[in-house]
């Protein structure tokens, strides 16, 4: 009887095995976890900052629900924006609950993103909410983790995911974002403290000092077309179109700088002594954008390859 309470009592204090998917905007982290999720029973839990709130899907990029295939997700679009930023120390105590979550279940807690702080505020055995371990020259991230934790970095060299992603911008405004972004911009003239959350999102305050000269009609909610009628008044506008563009290269120069400082903080975690497991997705990255280009490629071969065959053996 001792020997089966004292094996209840190592099960139940026994570490959740979480892995967790890091690397650097628009790598390939939700595919990977897709894939993952087709061979183990898993969930996903959210480490994005801008992705845990409710709206903005296209411009923070989430994945949609068709992408999802049915895979449970969590702290995924949950949180109301009007209730403001998310701190770390929030987000450990909310990813622990999720975690637990899903482990009780007795599925594989995938923990998928690009924000550092946060993922770095959830699986630290201790953590201080006032040091700034990740950023600038301080104390070395802890390597004592309070899950067993499988870390996986998809690395994409820094050329050819910045090509890929201003690309991926032009793509994603013509996809709807500027519509997006049109009504969370008419929603603050309205409701100047809506939506707090989300103001830090890339893509909200270049496309803010284009509305401030260009104000699209009132009325328009997130979501509603503008970008149409905004592209036929560029047209014959000059100055207008320039302004457009200046938008444009702001987001895109945002984002290169939001890329850097990613990797940089991968980096220190990895000095700090966290097992990173680093999975080359340079050549599966440049031939998606020459598919793209031609209609043809062995992305998904190489993908296949070089980034979910070895995870799956990590």
């Amino acid at each position: 009887m001792a020997s089966s309470s004292a094996a209840a009592h190592r099960l139940l204090h026994r570490r959740a095995k979480v892995v967790v998917i890091m690397g650097a905007t628009g790598c390939g982290k939700s595919r990977l976890s897709m894939d993952l999720a087709s061979l183990f029973s898993s969930e996903v839990i959210n480490s994005d900052k801008m992705q845990v709130y409710r709206g903005l899907d296209l411009t923070t990029n989430k994945i949609s629900r068709a992408d999802r295939y049915r895979v449970p997700h969590h702290l995924l679009g949950s949180f109301d924006p009007d209730d403001g930023e998310m701190t770390p120390s929030q987000f450990r105590s909310l990813g622990h609950a999720a975690i637990s979550g899903v482990a009780s279940r007795g599925k594989m807690p995938l923990l998928v993103g690009g924000s550092n702080s946060f993922i770095h505020a959830l699986l630290v055995e201790r953590f201080d909410p006032d040091a700034d371990v990740l950023g600038g020259i301080g104390s070395p991230a802890s390597p004592e983790l309070r899950y067993d934790c499988c870390f996986l970095w998809v690395d994409v060299s820094l050329p050819v995911l910045q090509e890929y992603q201003s690309k991926r911008v032009d793509e994603l405004i013509n996809m709807g974002t500027f519509d997006e972004l049109t009504g969370y911009y008419d929603l603050r003239r309205t409701n100047p403290g809506g939506w707090t959350g989300l103001r830090k999102a890339i893509g909200v305050p270049e496309f803010d000092r284009y509305f401030m000269k260009y104000p699209p009609p009132r009325g328009f909610g997130p979501g509603d077309a503008w970008w149409e009628e905004d592209a036929r008044e560029r047209d014959n506008d000059p100055v207008r179109e320039s302004a457009y563009q200046e938008a444009v290269r702001e987001i895109k120069k945002n984002v290169g700088q939001l890329i850097r400082r990613q990797i940089e903080k991968i980096q220190k975690l990895s000095r700090s002594g966290w097992e990173l497991h680093m999975l080359e997705a340079t050549e599966a990255v440049r031939l998606a954008m020459a598919a793209e280009e031609k209609g043809c490629g062995r992305s998904r071969d190489v993908w296949e390859r070089q980034v979910v065959g070895p995870s799956k053996e990590i």
